[in-house]
């Protein structure tokens, strides 16, 4: 873009010239430039945010230009565009250099600190081995499937925190490279910073930005501390304190939220640090992607704590939500059991709901009710996931084209092209999606049908099919679908662009011929091939014994062979290949202009597809859930003032074993609020209590659920505590991360709150500190499920009526000889606390210690079991 941000506008038709082509005459350069969008960093007024009295609020200076602010140190500024033309996507050397001109974040921030994570300039995540930013502009919008939707993370987050008296009241505000739609959130947090930990393990992010006074030397904040601790293979970078600036961000929210959400401004106009946030983050991605958002072309909403229940990520690790605790590439999770999505927006959108699941009965009703219409009418169900299957990610496509480059490049021209084809791709779905839902009966469905009715998706098709052909459509294959791209504008709409066509056309026959000539001349099976990397090649299927010698003519060279498939060129074949990219690029250069224009005309309809992309991730989401109802024995589940599970089973399990595991019922009310479950290691205790947590979310998302019948309470917060079983630690420091995963859950722990604690108190006191916590959460009217192995506390039920006591029930089986018993497990969960005693040595007896030390160990314990009964007359069980 020009520097001072001028815009350079296309002619009034879409006869835009090309370069020189053999053949064309030449013609005046001209660049193609959009008339739409935000061409520099939207400028305030000199007015500044007010800064309280106490420092509280984030730093509210002007807006200089990022080029004066240039640390003391960094080298000679740099032109923030190479001579040679090209925009710096990918290019980590030039945005490194850039870096130093724009001094957009601090290099004296992290002097002094051990963690090279931390980085000084956008792109030094290239220097240190984590993943570089995603090259945006030169996307395609088509995915290899909906399961890999996550593997390569694309979000960056700034995040900020009040000072003085506001320390502890953060501001966030993210945004997905794949998706245009910034997030906004603002809360209270406490001194363990959970919420923040939670929300960041939610988003998954590629990079996090904070300030630089963060983390000054000697100086680091607390949160700074905990996030970089948690998020070691994430990219930090500081950024100075002056960028979050909240009047900067509602100035920039102001400008670029398209008009549908407006409503956001009453939302976030008082919350001072996420829109802080945000103008560091805005600021930030402008100068990584060298590219800006269009006017009003963004979503943007705030997303507060409170419509969502809160599952912190130590609990979401503990249960497996998303990623299996023992092979990261394992599907064996929730996420696993639940996805059988299309595309990959409903990947996104089923994971989103997994890690917070929504706490309105309405919202989880209305979808359930779609899920059952979806189960009830075949036609429906197999109707709807032929269409959605077709739909690429429109999220990432909508985010493509609401960005506008700073600088033109053949790279960027041709994705362009690309999307306009997926664009137009996608709105031929639209009336396909409308009759597959036309006699739906459920509300939400309906509603998605009037939505689908809106006359912007028929506009933009009908200008889209004036300039570019019937039968251009996203094809797979590379060859493919560089001739959709060659073709897809009309004939006779660009004279010059007909002409360049035709000289591509030539070229590609003459490669043909001349592929062919060479088959005759040397009496070989050759054919022409093509790849997106060597261009046109020849590919020859053949024995060695075939060729003269067991080799191939000297003229040919590049020479590779995978069993008997030979691929090789010549000389001459790289030389048509250079003409035929010449020709390419003047073909891609003069669409690029008809593009921009076409672009320009139907930009202002293009927010309806914020709608569309909203509509698909929630079908493919709840057409999932109805396709795993199908495999399964899964039953709708009710909400009301109860828990209440009859003979329900644990999901990750079934996928695992293949077989439906042992079921068991599960009833919580508020009377009855307080279960303590004995038993055996290994009686089933562990996977249990996962099984309800589990089974709660699966309701709260608007899955069905694996069981005969599933009432439940809504919960507002799901926490889980796994015991020392799991943990590979030493007794004290597995002490002390059990005084802090039930300090945490006592500090934020409700009346609507699910608690799962699979052992409390593994030192000789830890019963105390076990027995002091359940009275404590005895005292809320949360749903609280404990396994322990200390069974003096089931004796809490004589002074608490609400408290129950289950177990799990196992058979003493004797060997075939008769002087060996073993323990048969049967998983069956029944009233009343465990009669088993010394289940240690008898796990011990049916693993492969030798006889001779089970023997002295049963002497022994029964010898401290004497000893402590005869010195205070209280009988004791040694576990």
């Amino acid at each position: 873009m020009a520097g001072g941000g001028d815009v350079v506008t296309t002619s009034d038709s879409y006869t835009g010239r090309g370069s020189s082509t053999p053949g064309v005459g030449r013609r005046a350069v001209q660049t193609p430039r959009y008339t739409l969008g935000l061409l520099q960093t939207p400028h305030s007024s000199e007015s500044t945010g007010a800064s309280s009295s106490r420092g509280a609020r984030p730093g509210g200076s002007s807006d200089e230009d990022l080029a004066a602010g240039r640390a003391a140190g960094t080298s000679a500024a740099k032109p923030a565009v190479s001579e040679r033309g090209e925009s710096y996507f990918g290019d980590k050397s030039s945005c490194v250099e850039n870096a130093n001109t724009l001094n957009l974040t601090s290099s004296s921030s992290v002097r002094g600190l051990n963690s090279t994570r931390i980085g000084k300039t956008p792109l030094s995540s290239g220097r240190y081995g984590c993943q570089s930013h995603t090259p945006l502009m030169g996307y395609s919008a088509t995915s290899s499937s909906a399961a890999s939707a996550h593997s390569v993370a694309s979000v960056i987050v700034a995040v900020v925190e009040g000072r003085g008296l506001a320390r502890g009241e953060v501001g966030m505000a993210s945004i997905d490279l794949k998706n245009p739609e910034i997030i906004l959130s603002q809360f209270a947090d406490n001194t363990t910073y959970a919420k923040v930990i939670t929300k960041l393990k939610i988003l998954t992010p590629l990079e996090i930005i904070m300030s630089n006074t963060a983390c000054d030397a000697g100086n680091t904040t607390k949160l700074f501390s905990l996030v970089t601790e948690h998020f070691k293979n994430v990219t930090f970078s500081t950024v100075q304190r002056k960028y979050f600036n909240e009047t900067k961000g509602l100035e920039y929210i102001e400008q670029l939220c398209a008009s549908e959400f407006s409503t956001i401004f009453m939302e976030v106009q008082s919350k001072y640090y996420c829109l802080a946030a945000a103008a560091a983050l805005l600021k930030y991605v402008e100068f990584i992607q060298n590219s800006v958002y269009a006017p009003k072309s963004l979503k943007v909403r705030f997303q507060g704590s409170e419509k969502t229940a809160m599952i912190d990520s130590s609990s979401a690790q503990n249960l497996e939500l998303v990623i299996n605790n023992r092979d990261s590439r394992n599907g064996h999770t929730l996420l696993g059991v639940l996805n059988y999505t299309k595309t990959p927006c409903g990947s996104r959108r089923l994971r989103s709901n997994i890690l917070e699941p929504p706490i309105d009965a309405e919202t989880i009703n209305t979808r359930l009710d779609c899920v059952q219409e979806l189960l009830q009418d075949e036609e429906l169900f197999f109707g709807l996931q032929a269409v959605i299957s077709k739909f690429l990610d429109t999220e990432q496509l909508l985010s493509v084209l609401v960005q506008i480059p700073k600088q033109d490049t053949a790279k960027t021209a041709e994705s362009k092209i690309t999307n306009l084809i997926y664009l137009k791709h996608t709105l031929e779905l639209v009336e396909p999606l409308k009759a597959a839902l036309r006699n739906c009966n459920t509300q939400l469905l309906k509603a998605y049908y009037s939505s689908l009715e809106d006359t912007r998706f028929g506009i933009i098709l009908e200008k889209i099919t004036s300039v570019i052909n019937d039968d251009t459509r996203y094809t797979k294959g590379c060859l493919s679908m560089r001739t959709q791209k060659c073709y897809a504008v009309k004939p006779n709409i660009n004279a010059y662009l007909d002409i360049a066509r035709r000289t591509y056309t030539e070229i590609v026959d003459d490669i043909a011929g001349m592929i062919t000539q060479l088959a005759e001349k040397y009496s070989l099976p050759m054919k022409t091939s093509f790849s997106s990397a060597r261009g046109f090649f020849i590919q020859m299927n053949a024995d060695c014994s075939a060729l003269p010698n067991g080799q191939l003519p000297s003229e040919f060279t590049k020479i590779t062979k995978i069993k008997n498939t030979y691929s090789f060129t010549s000389a001459d074949l790289i030389k048509m290949n250079e003409r035929c990219q010449e020709s390419l690029r003047e073909i891609y250069h003069m669409t690029y202009l008809i593009v921009c224009k076409l672009l320009n005309e139907i930009y202002e309809h293009i927010h309806c597809l914020y709608k569309l992309s909203d509509i698909v991730s929630m079908l493919d989401m709840l057409l999932s859930f109805a396709h795993a109802c199908t495999l399964s024995d899964y039953v709708r589940p009710e909400f009301t003032d109860t828990l209440a599970i009859k003979q329900g089973w644990h999901p990750i399990l079934e996928k695992i074993a293949m077989e439906k595991p042992v079921s068991n019922n599960t009833y919580l009310t508020e009377g009855n609020n307080f279960v303590i479950i004995t038993g055996p290691n290994m009686s089933g205790k562990s996977t249990y209590l996962k099984q309800i947590a589990l089974c709660q979310i699966m309701a709260q998302i608007g899955s069905y659920v694996p069981a005969e019948y599933c009432s439940f309470r809504i919960a507002e917060q799901i926490f889980t505590r796994i015991g020392m079983d799991d943990d590979i630690e030493t007794n004290a420091s597995t002490f002390m991360k059990e005084i802090k995963e039930i300090t945490y859950i006592i500090q934020n722990a409700n009346d609507k709150s699910l608690i799962i604690i699979d052992e409390l108190g593994s030192a000789e006191e830890g019963i105390g500190i076990c027995y002091a916590a359940c009275e404590y959460l005895l005292n809320l009217k949360a749903f609280t499920l404990l396994a322990t192995h200390f069974l003096e506390l089931c004796h809490i039920d004589a002074l608490y009526p609400n408290v129950e006591n289950c177990h799990f029930e196992v058979q003493h089986v004797r060997s075939s000889a008769g002087n060996k018993e073993k323990i048969a497990y049967s998983y069956t969960l029944s009233k009343g606390y465990t009669e088993e005693k010394n289940y240690g040595l008898k796990a011990a007896e049916v693993s492969s210690l030798p006889s001779s030390i089970i023997l002295d160990a049963k002497e022994i314990t029964n010898h401290i079991a004497e000893q402590i009964l005869s010195s205070t007359g209280r009988r004791v069980v040694l576990r």
